[in-house]
């Protein structure tokens, strides 16, 4: 299962690579369910649901929930989580990634739609509480804090011109945001990882 499943960049990769016997598709956009059934309408392995990861319940399960760049965008992430766990079937795996560094939370995340940036203690934290027994946290794309500091907190943008999408698309998007990785298995006892 993927949630918040955008136009389904993610969804390709792990149809190509990972061959799942099916995949589920949640995405609360109206605007993106025409890209996702025209993408994936001729393959039988995808159900798409027009909706929120909380609306499904337990209604459904998965050995795994995907969620790329998608928590920041919720307001209670707890209660996300929280329906995640109630998802996964007993040692399935949630698969996060979300923009990191607080400190540089600015105007582009505002225009983005973002609720929050989170530290490594927070999300380890918000994933122990809800059940999870971490397997991996930690950062990734190291290069870039400045550029995404400097757009969003000097600059005040909330938004990027063409030339610049360009320059960003081929220069700084592989490194822009400094983000986490996370992870972790649903548990009944959940345990803190190991320290790296």
């Amino acid at each position: 299962m993927e949630a918040g499943a955008g136009i389904g960049t993610v969804s390709d990769i792990v149809l190509r690579r990972a061959a799942p016997k099916e995949l589920l598709l949640i995405e609360p956009a109206a605007n993106n369910i025409p890209s996702l059934r025209r993408r994936f309408d001729d393959d039988p392995r995808v159900r798409i649901h027009h909706g929120y990861l909380e609306d499904v319940g337990d209604s459904v399960t998965a050995d795994t929930v995907i969620a790329v760049n998608v928590m920041e965008h919720v307001e209670r992430d707890d209660e996300f989580l929280s329906a995640a766990h109630l998802t996964l079937v007993r040692d399935g795996a949630l698969l996060l990634l979300v923009p990191a560094v607080p400190g540089i939370y600015g105007s582009l995340d505002k225009a983005f739609d973002h609720y929050r940036r989170y530290t490594r203690s927070g999300l380890e934290d918000l994933l122990l509480t809800a059940g999870f027994r971490i397997e991996t946290l930690h950062y990734v794309n190291f290069v870039g804090v400045a550029a995404w500091f400097a757009s969003g907190r000097i600059f005040h943008r909330t938004t990027l011109g063409r030339g610049q999408v360009r320059f960003y698309d081929r220069w700084v998007i592989p490194w822009l945001r400094r983000s986490l990785l996370a992870i972790a298995r649903k548990s009944s006892i959940a345990a803190r990882p190991a320290t790296s």
